[in-house]
């Protein structure tokens, strides 16, 4: 009998197993894919670290999360700085004084300011949509150019259809600072994510290519408690219906030549082109190597079995998350946790204070 069964081997169950071993508690972990690590998870192909599941920038501004993360490896100093292709055009991101200037020729932040209020001025009343939020806080121009496409894309709706909460807080700074985040730590980990992970795991018994939902009965019994952080929904067999996310695939490929794009991360901005984003691997550690290796990244309809990634927090599936939240309230053994176990998407510094939170709960029982 173990004191703990973690279910997925992502990065909120990586603390809590890390934690467990500090009090000398033993951990079982099951895991559906063949790798630790969820959608952290890094590989070295010749030479290059690769996020496979899309870039993962590690950023906080808590100096004990940054503490925390930082004892399991050396982490450089990168900065996220994306670029926006439309049709050609190239602009910064997020939305500051270069991206302004490259649109519209303008200088100051009053000059900005004074393009972006006429431009919204379009929109009467309180917003009701993604659509009428987006150009109340950036004027019509950048919403056309470098939101609409890549948002209707990524939801596969249109923006007049999407809620505001998917992009409510849209980062809009009126100085020339390239900066994506505030954060006063931000870099990504020497070697990936993956040695980290590895690392909480450690003193795991591990069961990869394990899927807990097909033999849950048989694993509900190895265990004090239970953490879960696979689907809400698939632990309760879909009683009141799939909650609906977005999921993704990912087309990687090695290019013989040093510097395919000039930076990590290069948003499509334009709705024709069928991918959302291009990664050039080796920027995130400034990689000198003759060769490059780049993941072109495809939004994708989420059916179920497949990987999900992004909920989809309209009233509906709000509506149908309660009704489960509300039924795994009653559990005793299981607590449900994570990304999937939540419904919510969580960036990496919020996964690991979820997990310590949940830790300081559960450590006594």
């Amino acid at each position: 009998m173990y004191d703990f069964l973690l279910i997925g081997a992502g990065l909120f169950n990586a603390v809590i197993a890390n934690e467990a071993y500090k009090l000398g508690k033993t951990c079982l972990v099951v895991e559906k894919r063949p790798h630790i690590g969820g959608n952290c998870y890094t590989e070295v192909i010749n030479d290059i670290v690769v996020h496979k599941y899309g870039a993962h920038i590690f950023r906080t501004s808590n100096k004990k999360i940054w503490e925390y993360v930082t004892d399991f490896a050396e982490f450089n100093h990168f900065v996220n700085s994306p670029m926006g292709n439309f049709h050609g055009e190239m602009f910064n991101l997020p939305f500051n004084m270069n991206t302004f200037s490259k649109m519209w020729g303008v200088i100051t932040p009053s000059e900005a300011r004074k393009i972006i209020e006429e431009q919204a001025s379009e929109i009467v009343g309180t917003p009701q949509n993604l659509e009428q939020h987006a150009i109340s806080l950036v004027g019509k121009d950048i919403y056309e150019k470098l939101i609409k496409g890549y948002t209707e894309k990524q939801w596969g709706r249109p923006c007049s259809e999407l809620p505001i909460s998917i992009m409510r807080r849209i980062p809009v700074r009126f100085r020339y600072d390239n900066n994506y985040y505030d954060d006063e730590y931000q870099g990504i980990p020497l070697g990936g994510y993956t040695p980290i992970i590895e690392q909480m795991f450690a003193h795991c018994d591990i069961e990869k290519n394990t899927d807990f939902m097909m033999h849950k009965n048989q694993y509900l019994s190895k265990a004090k408690k239970i953490i879960c952080t696979a689907p809400v929904d698939e632990f309760y067999d879909f009683i009141f219906g799939p909650l609906q996310y977005r999921s993704l695939r990912f087309e990687t490929e090695e290019i013989n030549m040093d510097n395919y794009q000039g930076v990590a991360v290069v948003n499509y901005t334009d709705r024709e082109t069928p991918y959302t984003r291009v990664i050039e691997h080796k920027h995130f550690e400034y990689g000198k190597q003759n060769h490059t290796i780049i993941s072109r990244e495809y939004p994708v309809e989420w059916k179920i079995g497949m990987e999900a990634f992004y909920p989809v927090n309209d009233k509906k599936n709000q509506s149908r998350y309660r009704k489960y939240q509300k039924l795994s309230q009653k559990e005793k053994q299981v607590i449900f946790g994570g990304r999937l176990g939540t419904y919510s998407y969580t960036d990496m510094q919020d996964t690991i204070c979820n997990a310590l939170r949940l830790w300081e709960m559960v450590k006594g029982d």
